[in-house]
């Protein structure tokens, strides 16, 4: 089994959204929009996932993340203007943790491991690309790191 996988998603990353509440005869539910990009995000990490996992197992004990996001700038900016920004910090939305959330959620559901409470080391950066695209790094940890 490999302890170490690396694989992309194209695309444009997308932060986990707060749960919507609704009331159905008096009681309240949460629930996410349907048509919310999130759920195409996590379909595609999904994807992307299986697509490389190969003889994955599913972890069971520590895991180390990595999710490198890369944001496309816009077509708005100069030619000289995308040429100073490729590769520096995006400090716009979406919030990183909340990008990371969905990340988490997708990889817990395609059985990278049990829960997303292993994830006991984590990076995330966001930065200005000529693509959307997401790195995702999942490493299994020695306990005893």
């Amino acid at each position: 089994m490999s302890t170490e996988l690396t694989f992309l998603v194209i695309g444009k990353p997308v932060g986990q959204p707060r749960h919507r509440v609704s009331t159905i005869g008096g009681r309240g539910r949460l629930y996410l929009p349907k048509s919310h990009p999130v759920h195409a995000y996590k379909a595609a990490i999904k994807v992307a996932f299986t697509g490389v996992a190969g003889d994955w197992e599913t972890i069971t004990g520590p895991v180390q993340l990595s999710v490198h996001c890369r944001f496309a700038m816009p077509n708005s900016w100069s030619r000289k203007k995308r040429c100073e920004m490729q590769g520096t910090l995006h400090d716009s939305k979406p919030d990183a943790d909340n990008v990371v959330k969905a990340v988490k959620d997708a990889l817990t559901d395609a059985g990278v491991w049990l829960d997303d409470s292993q994830v006991a080391l984590e990076f995330v950066s966001k930065r200005w690309s000529i693509m959307s695209q997401t790195e995702i790094r999942i490493r299994k940890c020695d306990p005893g790191e």
